[in-house]
């Protein structure tokens, strides 16, 4: 399993969606879609037990590509989830968590399971192999950003680039960030060989910042080549971006 652990106001329906894509829909799938609430926060009325703290956490973080109100962001996680995890039930009497249940069945248009949860503990084997398939299904999940994301993530293009072996994985790192900065590029990923060295190259870049680092060593039994998955806008200049990255 991979966990993707998205920040606290994230959308969800649109990382999702991004499992549709059709290089990365053949190879992984949505297990399932898991939402954590804040159990005496929704018992007293709110989504959140220190709004402050949040309004901060959504000024300090760059990722966020929206300005909702924190209700609605609430309101888009429990509506894409396939299972709830009431936190803090040790801090709630039994009126309280009736109310949080109540919030909670306000906007689940599905049967979904709320599991109550004390001090974060959780057996991984309720929140894994769900086995759901989410992306098949996401699309019947209503938010309050369906017209904007009715677009079936056409405005992004994908390409594989075979490229020959390097000497240099400083000079590549560069070679991906220019592709970045000249061709709107959002993502590079992939594994390359460097001549002369027994390991193999992990190389995966966010726009222009690029992490690279040998994960292990080639075995005889590997097809022992340098290949990059290229993710970005609609339109990518696909001989621009091979004449940048072979230098």
């Amino acid at each position: 399993h991979i966990l993707i652990e998205t920040s606290g106001l994230a959308l969800p329906k649109p990382l999702v969606q991004a499992f549709q894509w059709p290089t990365v829909k053949s190879r992984v799938t949505v297990d399932g879609v898991v939402a954590v609430v804040d159990g005496p926060a929704l018992a007293d009325g709110r989504v959140a037990s220190d709004l402050d703290a949040l309004q901060a956490q959504r000024a300090a973080d760059d990722s966020l590509d929206h300005d909702d109100p924190v209700e609605e962001v609430f309101q888009d996680q429990i509506a894409c989830a396939d299972l709830i995890i009431l936190s803090k039930s040790d801090l709630m009497d039994a009126a309280g968590s009736v109310r949080a249940n109540a919030v909670i069945g306000e906007h689940v248009a599905r049967a979904v399971k709320v599991v109550p949860t004390a001090q974060g503990k959780v057996d991984p084997s309720v929140l894994l192999g769900l086995g759901l398939a989410v992306e098949d299904d996401v699309e019947n999940r209503k938010t309050h950003h369906d017209d904007e994301l009715d677009h079936e993530h056409d405005d992004f293009d994908s390409f594989v680039l075979d490229i020959p072996s390097i000497a240099s994985p400083d000079e590549l790192a560069k070679r991906v960030a220019l592709a970045a900065e000249q061709e709107n590029v959002l993502r590079v990923k992939g594994f390359v060989e460097v001549g002369g060295k027994p390991m193999r190259l992990l190389l995966q870049a966010v726009g222009p910042r690029v992490n690279h680092y040998y994960d292990r060593a080639w075995t005889p039994d590997d097809d022992r080549r340098s290949r990059l998955v290229v993710i970005g806008l609609k339109g990518l200049n696909r001989p621009a971006i091979e004449r940048i990255l072979a230098g």
